[in-house]
């Protein structure tokens, strides 16, 4: 009779089916997951997408307006953004505005690509 390739997890000489999965890079997985975690939410994805549609930069007050929450919940999505790497702020006077970074602008177009948007 014929061994099975598959082993039944105990430990007596039997060949194992398969080779064990690679390492992960656990810095890599927790940058990854601390951008994916700021886009995984509906107001931050909206002014991610709305910061990277605009021409120069968008203050928060026209954001604000732009997705009906107030400017303490914008305020707190923007730094979120922000501190994931997916903005960045430049600061005129009183006001801030935001700009996509070049991670944004790869992933927004992967986004698209996706859905098949850019067809």
């Amino acid at each position: 009779m014929e061994k099975d390739a598959i082993t039944d997890g105990t430990t007596g000489g039997a060949e194992t089916c398969c080779t064990p999965p690679g390492d992960v890079d656990s810095d890599a997985m927790a940058t990854d997951l601390q951008v994916l975690t700021a886009m995984g939410n509906d107001t931050r994805y909206e002014l991610l997408r709305r910061i990277a549609n605009a021409d120069d930069g968008v203050c928060v007050c026209d954001l604000e307006a732009a997705v009906g929450v107030s400017q303490s919940a914008v305020s707190q999505a923007l730094s979120r953004l922000y501190t994931a790497g997916l903005v960045t702020r430049r600061k005129e006077g009183s006001w801030r505005y935001y700009e996509p970074t070049e991670t944004t602008t790869a992933l927004l177009e992967i986004l698209d690509d996706l859905r098949g948007a850019h067809e």
